[in-house]
């Protein structure tokens, strides 16, 4: 899986517009970001540069750094923000408790009156589904697929006439060391081949949904597990609910729920939102998480695979809270960093090799029971209407600066004490200040000459 920038702010059949620097440096919890493949490189190249550099000559950045030189990735080994990184399928023995788990999954699957809600349990439970060979079977249970039911899969050359068909080749193509290492050069190109009808048959059953830069991340991982004709079915069920906010026109409704972060964090530890919102550092840095279910962010297939039985097993939002809980943990090494968006935008992006997903799991369950999403919704409705309104109120400001030019107050004048409601632009000061030179000169005419006339006539 390449690299988190290349993860596209919106999808790919809507070439959307860069935020304007502005925009991007004030706000923290737009769900209006929605950028390109491209910019998120260039972006993230900028930053890297200019964090190399200040860093080179004992510098620490701006704590409001210029928006053109926002990264959303800050590699740890400084690789090139489009570089594919290695996934990790190392094996391990299993220990007591997961050899007692797998035996009574075993057990389950040979006793028909397993229901769904078992599955689930287990799925959920600590050690999830144990090995491949029983997510292969219960992976399909867990979300309704009914293996007597399996459409076979067209070839490639029937599909690729789909104008999606070069983006998905190129993400496909961008994938090649997510896959086991030192299969033959034959089964690769067989398995990009059938990725590739994967994600054009769903998109082509769906036309209403659009493919985004990430949904492969997804489906590779279905089909080195489920294979190719049962992955398309899972992965058509996940399309039209829980990844059905992902495919749409725009990103809007997945920023949206990127904003679930922050109520969520603030609500367990007000100091560390407080400092997040300081800094600036906004929700991007999650949006590869929740777009692709951590696949493309993890460098180990384990967590990867653990992380899939949860969420199948879960509410959609749940890929959420386990970011908030990814947050609240880290939280120690989030304080000791600059308050400055760059700083913890580069540290939170990428994730360690060490987390503790089993408790991190239970935290964000905790954490769904605790602050459910109906009431995390309106807290999110409040955030928004908030940022729109201090939006309209700096529209508003920049409108009247643009009027009325550098022109004072009309209240600090004698004439705006007595007319407090005249608005003064530059032309209506230049007006008043000749007329007020006029009466005085007229003034001093009449006190000189006419006066004195006056006087004598009498």
């Amino acid at each position: 899986m390449e690299n988190i920038v290349e993860l596209n702010g919106s999808n790919s059949n809507n070439s959307s517009t860069a935020l304007e620097a502005e925009e991007i440096s004030k706000s923290l919890t737009s769900f209006e970001a929605d950028r390109s493949f491209e910019e998120y490189c260039d972006e993230n190249t900028r930053l890297v540069d200019i964090k190399d550099h200040a860093e080179e000559n004992g510098n620490k950045l701006d704590s409001t750094p210029p928006a053109k030189s926002i990264a959303f990735v800050q590699p740890n080994n400084h690789r090139r923000s489009d570089e594919p990184t290695e996934l990790s399928f190392e094996k391990f023995p299993e220990n007591h408790e997961e050899k007692l788990k797998r035996i009574k999954i075993e057990n389950a699957l040979d006793d028909p009156s397993t229901t769904q809600n078992d599955w689930r349990m287990f799925a959920k439970s600590e050690y999830g589904l144990i090995n491949d060979d029983l997510r292969r079977k219960v992976w399909p249970l867990l979300v309704g697929v009914d293996l007597n039911m399996i459409d076979p899969a067209p070839s490639l050359a029937e599909l690729n006439n789909h104008p999606e068909y070069n983006q998905v080749v190129l993400d496909v193509n961008r994938s090649l060391k997510r896959f086991p290492p030192g299969i033959p050069y034959e089964q690769r190109v067989a398995l990009q081949d059938q990725l590739t009808v994967l994600i054009l048959r769903v998109i082509i059953k769906y036309p209403h949904l659009k493919y985004y830069q990430g949904y492969h991340d997804v489906a590779i991982t279905f089909l080195l597990v489920v294979g190719e004709e049962v992955a398309f079915h899972v992965m058509e069920i996940l399309s039209t609910n829980h990844l059905v906010e992902c495919m749409q026109e725009t990103m809007e409704p997945t920023q949206r729920r990127l904003m679930f972060i922050y109520p969520l964090v603030k609500k367990e530890n007000p100091a560390l939102c407080k400092f997040l919102e300081r800094s600036t550092v906004g929700t991007l840095f999650a949006l590869p998480w929740y777009l692709t279910w951590f696949g493309h962010s993890l460098n180990s297939y384990r967590s990867v695979v653990r992380l899939y039985d949860y969420f199948l097993a879960s509410d959609f939002l749940l890929p959420i809270y386990v970011t908030s809980a990814i947050v609240l943990y880290r939280q120690n090494e989030i304080f000791r960093e600059d308050c400055d968006m760059a700083s913890l935008h580069c540290l939170l992006s990428q994730l360690p090799e060490d987390l503790p997903f089993e408790y991190l799991l239970q935290k964000a369950e905790e954490l769904y029971k605790k602050y459910p999403p109906k009431k995390v919704e309106k807290d999110v409705e409040n955030m928004i209407a908030n940022e729109k309104a201090q939006r309209l109120k700096e529209e508003q400001e920049r409108k009247r600066r643009k009027t009325y030019g550098v022109a004072k107050p009309a209240h600090n004048s004698l004439i705006g004490r007595l007319l407090p409601h005249l608005q003064m632009t530059r032309r209506s000061v230049f007006v008043t200040t000749a007329f007020s030179i006029l009466v005085g000169f007229c003034a001093y005419y009449y006190r000189a000459h006419l006066m004195p006339l006056s006087e004598a006539i009498r």
